[in-house]
């Protein structure tokens, strides 16, 4: 008859270098650089015109628009915006200007047209509180 053999028990200390080895092999996998976009500044640089709101039919206008249209196809349908805010870089390289109009039903939230040259490239919405 054969006689069986006992399991080797390992070390404990085998444990902890098996351990510290897939810790470490993970540290080298992930990116510890702060990969997360930076904050971005809704404060006016420069107020323009005070008096300034997007009124309905105007906002209606605005998103018919499509994007990569001209500057100057915007303007013709918004007056000045109340304020200019900071730019912003939405390509990589490429900073497009911000111009946030309040909503004349809801003054708390600003509509922000952005423009990269004299493109229009879309919009966004600001939440004040």
């Amino acid at each position: 008859m054969m006689k069986r053999r006992k399991p080797e028990r390992k070390n404990p200390a085998s444990y902890l270098v098996m351990g510290g080895s897939l810790l470490m092999l993970a540290m080298l996998m992930t990116d510890l650089g702060d990969r997360r976009p930076k904050p971005v500044s809704n404060k006016c640089l420069e107020v323009v015109q005070s008096q300034s709101v997007l009124h309905r039919d105007k906002l209606s206008q605005l998103l018919s628009i499509p994007e990569r249209s001209s500057r100057e196809q915007v303007k013709a349908v918004i007056s000045e915006p109340y304020c200019r805010l900071p730019q912003v870089e939405i390509r990589a390289g490429v900073p497009a200007d911000r111009e946030a109009y309040p909503l004349a039903f809801d003054p708390q939230t600003w509509f922000v047209v952005l423009y990269e040259g004299n493109e229009y490239v879309g919009y966004d919405f600001v939440f004040k509180k």
